[in-house]
Order: structure tokens, then C-alpha cells, then sequence
């Protein structure tokens, strides 16, 4: 049981949570959910708490000395400890409200393993932070990326840090971008895992600095090592000074799409 066992390591521990998590939220499908509204139309909803309470309830029990930062209560645990997981237990909360199974749930140690969970699909995409795979059945298949699909998915959300000089509504209409790709919008971060597994051939979406945050944390470090390009909108690195998030299935595809949104 994974409450009794210590010994695990920090994917095993990420993997175990994503799929914890991933129960609750195929569980409570369906279902009429309490709302608990964030303001500026966002909300979370029964399954992103009992979600993100399954998570804590593997990571306690293994890690019991490390932090947590979830997406719905906040930080927790060891206040001064350099070992924190970014948990986001239900990416994609208003696809599931209204019916939409296009979820992920994401746990990430800061700088280290991660997990990705697609709760319908039954897989759990993980990286120890060197290599990347998708376990399905069972059975682990190395992440490959390629552009081949030539699939790019854009977060349109609000709000839009980047207006006017850049918004990624924009990017759609680009005479390039309708030459080259052909734009999807799924609304949740699950897009970065499909990206890492050639699925996609990029993801594409504006904000602050993401490196640190509960939503992205673990599909960039699928995507980082799977061997994706990934930077800010501004071609810059990710970090404190960065901006949004353009992650491709290589170099060519990446440089196409900064042409683009630096055009």
C-alpha cells in the first residue's frame, strides 16, 4: 500500500498521487457539483477539493516532511523545506462542469519528478526529470515528440497579460500559422503532455511567469524531457522574468511560431 510504503521514489510518489486524484475526478463525473466561486468567472468545484485531498493524503504519507502547494489550499506543511509539490488536482475544471471529459490532474515536485493523469483516457504521462513516458495498461512507452500532426494548441482564457502586443487570438489568423498548422483549443494543460507524446506538434499560451505554477509545473517537465523547445513567448527562458509559454515538438517548429508571434 502506498500509505505503508516510504521506500517509493519521487515518480513513483507523483504517479501514485496523479492516479489518486484522477479516481476522485472519474468518480464525481456526472454528478451535480457545489461550485466555490474564485471571482473573475473562475470556480472550482467538489472534485477539484476532494481531488486535490487524495493527492495530499499519498503525499503525507509517503513525503510526510515535505510542502504542498495546491491550487485550492494554497501551501501546506514544512514552511521552510526546499521539497515542494505543485499539486493542480482538476485542469480543466470548466470543460468538466459542463460535461467535457478534456481533464488532466498534475503533480509535480519543484525541480524534480512529475505526473500527468488523463482520468478518461486512463493514462499517466511521468518524467523523473531526465526521461519521459506514458504508462498505459501497465505498460511504460517512452515519450516521443514530433510535429508531424501538425496540431497547435492556444490557450484563449483570459485574462490577457500580453495585449496588445501580443495575444494568441491573434496568432490564429497569422497567414503563417494557416499555412503551416491547424489550431486546437482543449482549455487544459493536458495539451503539454500531448506535445511531449506527439500528439501535438506545440502548446502556445500567454501569462506571467509559469515555471512555478501549480497548472504547468509537471507538463513542462514532461515536455523538458521528452526533448521539446521550450520558452517564454519571448523566445526568453522560463524563470521570474518570464512571460507565457511556447513549448514545440522540436527547434524548426518553435522557431516558426516565434516568427510568428514576434511578427
Amino acid at each position: 500500500m502506498i500509505a505503508a510504503d516510504r521506500d517509493l521514489d519521487d515518480t513513483a510518489v507523483a504517479t501514485a498521487a496523479a492516479r489518486a486524484g484522477a479516481e476522485v475526478v472519474r468518480a464525481l463525473y456526472g454528478r451535480r457539483l457545489a461550485r466555490i466561486d474564485k471571482g473573475a468567472g473562475d470556480f472550482a468545484t467538489t472534485a477539484d477539493v476532494e481531488a486535490e485531498r487524495a493527492i495530499l493524503d499519498v503525499i503525507r504519507a509517503v513525503r510526510p516532511d515535505d510542502g504542498v502547494l495546491g491550487e485550492e489550499g494554497g501551501r501546506r506543511g514544512a514552511a521552510r523545506t526546499a521539497r515542494v509539490w505543485l499539486v493542480d488536482p482538476l485542469c480543466g475544471t470548466l470543460n468538466y462542469a459542463s460535461g467535457g471529459m478534456l481533464v488532466a490532474v498534475n503533480v509535480a515536485l519543484r525541480g524534480g519528478a512529475a505526473a500527468v493523469a488523463d482520468p478518461f483516457a486512463g493514462e499517466v504521462f511521468g518524467t523523473d526529470g531526465v526521461s519521459a513516458w506514458v504508462r498505459h495498461d501497465g505498460t511504460d512507452i517512452p515519450l516521443a515528440p514530433t510535429a508531424a500532426t501538425r496540431l497547435v494548441d492556444v490557450n484563449l482564457d483570459p485574462p490577457f497579460p500580453g495585449a496588445p502586443a501580443f495575444r494568441a487570438v491573434d496568432l490564429l489568423a497569422h497567414p503563417a500559422f494557416v499555412e503551416h498548422f491547424r489550431p486546437r483549443v482543449v482549455s487544459t494543460t493536458l495539451a503539454l503532455a500531448w506535445v511531449a507524446a506527439g500528439r501535438r506538434a506545440a502548446y502556445v499560451t500567454d501569462g506571467g511567469d509559469l515555471s512555478g505554477s501549480v497548472h504547468f509545473a509537471a507538463g513542462i517537465a514532461l515536455c523538458r524531457a521528452a526533448g521539446c523547445t521550450v520558452t517564454g513567448v519571448d523566445g526568453a527562458p522560463l524563470g521570474p522574468a518570464g512571460r507565457g509559454l511556447v513549448v514545440a515538438a522540436d527547434g524548426g517548429t518553435h522557431a516558426l511560431l516565434m516568427s510568428m508571434i514576434r511578427g
